[in-house]
């Protein structure tokens, strides 16, 4: 490959790897699918090792020239000194051949050496729960109501003891984080909450956050047992990593990895029947990270 024609293909690569890097942060800002930022850093990284091959085969010099020392062809030397000097001007043009554009490599380096290092240290901000505190914002509070994924209210009277259902907020997006909550009823008379939440759960009805402490994974599986005597009590399991937590004393974790309780969301019955927020859920939503720094 000639000198020209390989300098604009390494300086395409770096400018393909700068784009591949910006895409990268670009993706982690917006949070759209963890995939996408493993192909970016991935087509970043693989246009970063092309140009470096191709500038290493292409541009460096690979030739060793050995300069020849002719003997004088007179006592002054002029002609064989002038030879020489020609020979000398020669293996220094080889020795820069392929670096000519160097303002224009310098630039794409520059670029993709910068838009790569935004790749590698943007990501250090999730070492930290305060990257725009999405995890802290709920739209529980009191008086909101219990709705299904049709955005229907949710009757007390559809829940019956040792069933659990799926219910959101309403008005809200039901893919935010914190908006969809777990429904369970039990016997009010095995309920053994706090004594500030024991009017958190009427008719034995009660509704915990449907996101994991543990990695975030959504609970969607209710353990009921039928013969309480000889097994565990009620309580609510992650599927990922079996955290498991018991709904009769406000979302404790019995096992598994998860670090703290199931939020807790305080329930009351309106007028209608109907199930709704008696206030705020009781922690962050989310892995157990989520709280760590309280602003």
């Amino acid at each position: 490959m000639k000198g020209g024609r390989a300098e604009l293909l390494v300086a395409a690569l770096l400018a393909a790897a700068a784009l591949a890097a910006c895409g990268f942060v670009v993706v982690y800002v917006v949070d759209v699918d963890t995939q996408f930022l493993g192909v970016a850093l991935g087509l970043s990284l693989l246009a970063l090792a092309a140009a470096a091959i191709v500038a290493g085969k292409a541009l460096v010099p690979q030739e060793v020239v050995a300069e020849e020392r002719p003997d004088f062809t007179d006592p002054d030397g002029r002609p064989g000194v002038e030879r020489e000097a020609r020979e000398l001007d020669h293996v220094a043009a080889a020795g820069v051949e392929g670096i000519s554009r160097r303002r224009l490599l310098g630039t794409a380096a520059g670029a993709a050496g910068a838009a790569v290092g935004a790749a590698i240290v943007v990501p250090i901000a999730s070492l930290g729960p305060a990257v725009g505190d999405r995890l802290r914002e709920s739209p529980w509070a009191d008086g909101v109501s219990l709705v299904d994924e049709n955005g229907l209210p949710v009757p007390a009277s559809h829940l019956e003891t040792g069933s659990f259902l799926t219910a959101f907020a309403e008005g809200s997006d039901p893919e935010r984080l914190a908006s969809s909550v777990v429904v369970v009823r039990v016997d009010p008379g095995e309920l053994s909450l706090p004594p500030d939440r024991r009017d958190w759960a009427p008719e034995g009805i009660m509704a915990y956050s449907k996101i994991c402490t543990h990695a975030g994974c959504a609970v969607n599986l209710f353990r009921s047992p039928l013969y309480p005597p000889r097994t565990p009590g009620p309580a609510l399991v992650c599927p990922c990593h079996y955290s498991t937590f018991n709904v009769l004393d406000g979302g404790t974790v019995v096992f598994g990895p998860a670090g703290r309780p199931l939020p807790q969301l305080p329930l009351r019955i309106d007028s209608r029947g109907h199930l709704i927020a008696a206030g705020p859920l009781s922690g962050n939503v989310g892995p157990a990270w989520s709280g760590v720094r309280q602003s």
